[in-house]
Order: C-alpha cells, then structure tokens, then sequence
C-alpha cells in the first residue's frame, strides 16, 4: 500500500511508521528500510529533524529494529523532534551474518545525497519556514568491534532477552557477555569479561573462532564496583566477624546475570542470598554467566519485596527448592545479614530507565530490610533518578528509616551508589587496613573507597 505524501507534514507524538522499498543501489538481496518516529515530547520551538543510518549488520539488532530501540535513540538526541532510521533490510533473512564485524568502510556515505529529497519528504512542513533545512546526519558509535548472539530466549517475567559476546575497543583485546532485554534494548542488563578457553594463542582469533569462559574475579559493569566498595564502611566489623569465625553474609536484591553473587562469594568470602523475580534469567545465569548454586549462594525465586517482608517477620530463612532455587518457607539459617545490596530497575522505554523501582521506596519496605539488618549492617542501593526530585525524595525516605547516608557517584552521568547504615559506622578507610579492606581494595575498589561521601 501507498504511503500517502501528507503522512509526515505534521509531527503527532510517538507516532512510528516503518516501511521499505528498494535499494538504491541495484542490489537485488535487500531492501532500505525506512523507521519514522517523532518524539513523545512536543517542541516548544521550531522542530529538529535528524536522520540516522543503521550500522551494517545490525538490521536485526533491538537497538534498530525495534520501535523502543528507536525511541531511546531518539531521547538521547537532545532537541530532536522525528529522528529517522535507514538501514538495509535483506530479502533473504539468513543472508544476514550471525556474527556482526563493525564495517571499516560507511557503506551509507555515498546514499547520503540520494536520499536528502527523501529525508526532506519525510520533514514536517512546519520545518520549511525560513527555506529548504539541512538534515543533520547522527552517527551511532559505541565500542563494540565485533559480536554474536549466543541466544535468544523468553522468561515469564523479564520477557524477550538475549545473551551475545562482544569484543570491545581495548587498549588490549578484551571480550564481553551481556545480557540485554527487548524491553529496554539499549540497556546492558548485565556484563561481564569471559577468556578465551585453552589453547587461545592468537591475535587472530576471537569471537565465533574460540570459546570463553566467564571471568568471576573482575566486575566490569560500571555500579557494581563502587556497590561493592560500600562494604569499606563496616569493614572492620566484617573482619571481626571473619576472625570470630563466621563468614559475613549479603543480601542480592535483583540477579540478572549474577555477576555481583558471584564476586562476593568468589572474592570476599560471603555467603550470598539472591532474589529473583524470572527463573529463565536464572538459567541464563548458570548457563552463561559463571553462578553457581551451592552452600554459599543461594536464590530465592520470587518477588523482592515480598521476600525481603516476609524474612521480616520471621527469624529464619530460605531452604532448598528445584533446579537449584531457594525458596522461603521460615525455616533454616538465620535471615540476618551484613550487607543487603539492591539493583533493581524500572525500565519503561517511553519514559526511560530509572532506578530503584518508586515502590520499594516505601517506609513499610525500608523498615522490613532495616530489620533484616546486623547491627552494624549496610544496604547499597543502586540508584538512577530521572530527575532531582526523584532523588531528593529517596535520600527523605532513607533519612527516616537509617542512622546514616552515604554516596557514591559512579562517574557516568547515569549511577549513584546510595549506602544506609543502621548505626555509626566502625570504620572508614582512613583507618589502619584490615585484612579484608586490603581485599577489598584490591577488588578494583580502592578508588571508590576513597570518595565515599556522607550525606
């Protein structure tokens, strides 16, 4: 069917339209596919259109072939009123190479003048005041060289969801598994390092050459490290409990790939309990991304708050339930911990990701994890404010429930690290290091330790 010409001369909130035709180059495998979407948010001013060639090979990506993909491209292009994408669509859908390799050379360059006539046809006619406009031609950058699609799979409660292997731009070679859900495909739900296993020798070899193994003793994804770093205000209190013989245990609210369990245990010596809405996200984990269940990592298979209210009320724990899970039922070992860390999200793609989740913030909820808490316990939270007031509010509903806070600013623009402590902490890393915060520094930590700021 015919587009009609009028279609795109006004600009109609989150209206998306797809369509495609043929290439303009001859070439008989593919189509260009065309994605028109405009901006959720009205201009105040004259609006701004821009268009967007989609890197070669990743047609099929979430980032580009979705209309949430699309749209977080779009939101995070300041001013931008109908953001257009174009990317080649192949005929035959498995011409397309199951592994991505980033193109040396724009294949697009030499399209960007035959297709200005259709960028101005697809501009509103309010943008032809003053003449006929330029339309600004955004590049998509990150630091993915090459990757692969391990697999594709969907759970109950996380829904679509892959895992891949990446190679990303290192001063040395250095490879990635992630894990990312289609509801927020722009976002990295987890990431970790892998090594190639035995034999890897190469500089040749790499992605869809060799296979790797995850690497449990390094934390790659930017909170995690400075979550981690947290522990440094009750690390005297954690050595106490090391050298009194007990090993000190943390509450993981929120898995995903399982990177954070994993290091905790692996590293540091805890005994770590998680907390996990999607079983399929579990599975991804011990398949593809180094947990393990054991005696010193524990999940339970439920919703978070209900679990952290429930070990509220009761003075026991979580047993053993199927394929690995743990589910509570009031009985077992003692549900008080040292440490209680959060990563949970709100990811909705019309209004972005923030984090933590507005219910959890409720004083019922803080309280029920304050109860859980040792008496010289922590919880590290991780935060993402779509706003200032977002957050204001959070540090209020903390100040009322804990003795005191902390924050971390994780650097990138996005993460804050919050930390509640239920009393005046009993260290800090000016003083005289102890054998664990010696570990702890050597995490990769020291540098977030270090700018620990109370609030």
């Amino acid at each position: 069917m015919a587009l009609d010409p009028t279609t795109f001369e006004t600009l109609i909130p989150s209206r998306f339209i797809t369509f495609t035709f043929p290439h303009p180059s001859n070439d008989p495998n593919s189509l260009l596919r065309v994605a028109v979407l405009d901006s959720p948010i009205q201009p105040t001013e004259s609006p701004r259109v821009a268009a967007m060639f989609v890197p070669e090979h990743r047609n099929s990506d979430w980032t580009f072939s979705t209309e949430s993909g699309h749209l977080q491209l779009l939101l995070s292009s300041p001013g931008i009123s109908r953001l257009i994408l174009v990317g080649n669509q192949p005929i035959n859908a498995h011409s397309s190479p199951s592994i991505y390799r980033r193109s040396i050379n724009n294949d697009f360059n030499s399209l960007e003048v035959s297709l200005k006539p259709l960028f101005l046809a697809l501009s509103p006619k309010s943008l032809f005041k003053h003449g006929i406009p330029e339309i600004p031609i955004l590049r998509y950058e990150d630091n993915v060289i090459c990757g692969v699609v391990l697999e594709q799979c969907v759970g109950s409660f996380a829904g679509e969801m892959l895992v891949e292997d990446v190679e990303i731009e290192s001063e040395v070679r250095e490879f990635r598994r992630r894990l990312r859900f289609k509801r927020m495909p722009n976002l990295i739900q987890t990431e970790i390092r892998v090594v190639p296993e035995v034999g890897f020798g190469s500089d040749c070899m790499g992605i869809g050459e060799v296979e790797f193994r995850p690497d449990i003793q390094v934390l790659v994804h930017p909170y995690l490290v400075p979550m981690v770093a947290s522990l440094s205000l009750v690390g005297r209190y954690i050595e106490e409990r090391i050298q009194g013989g007990f090993k000190p245990k943390a509450l993981c609210v929120g898995v995903g790939g399982g990177a954070l369990l994993t290091f905790l245990r692996a590293q540091l010596g805890f005994e770590v309990v998680g907390v996990e809405a999607d079983k399929e996200v579990l599975r991804v984990a011990r398949q593809y991304f180094g947990l393990l269940g054991n005696e010193s990592i524990r999940v339970i298979v439920g919703d978070a708050i209900d679990v952290i209210e429930k070990f509220s009320f009761h003075s026991n724990g979580v047993h053993g339930g199927e394929n690995g899970s743990y589910l509570y039922d009031g009985s077992d070992v003692n549900n008080k911990f040292d440490a209680i860390m959060v990563d949970l999200d709100s990811s909705d793609a019309k209004n972005g990701t923030s984090a933590p989740p507005l219910e959890f913030v409720r004083k019922q909820v803080l309280l029920a994890a304050k109860s859980i808490l040792c008496d010289f316990g922590i919880l590290a939270i991780n935060v993402i404010p779509p706003d200032r007031s977002f957050y204001e509010k959070l540090i209020n509903e903390f100040r009322e429930v804990f003795h005191e806070l902390y924050e971390i600013d994780v650097g990138n623009g996005e993460n804050f690290v919050v930390v509640a402590t239920m009393s005046p902490t009993m260290s800090s890393v000016s003083d005289c290091e102890n054998s664990f915060l010696t570990r702890l520094r050597m995490a990769s930590s020291g540098a977030y330790m270090d700018s620990i700021r109370k609030i």
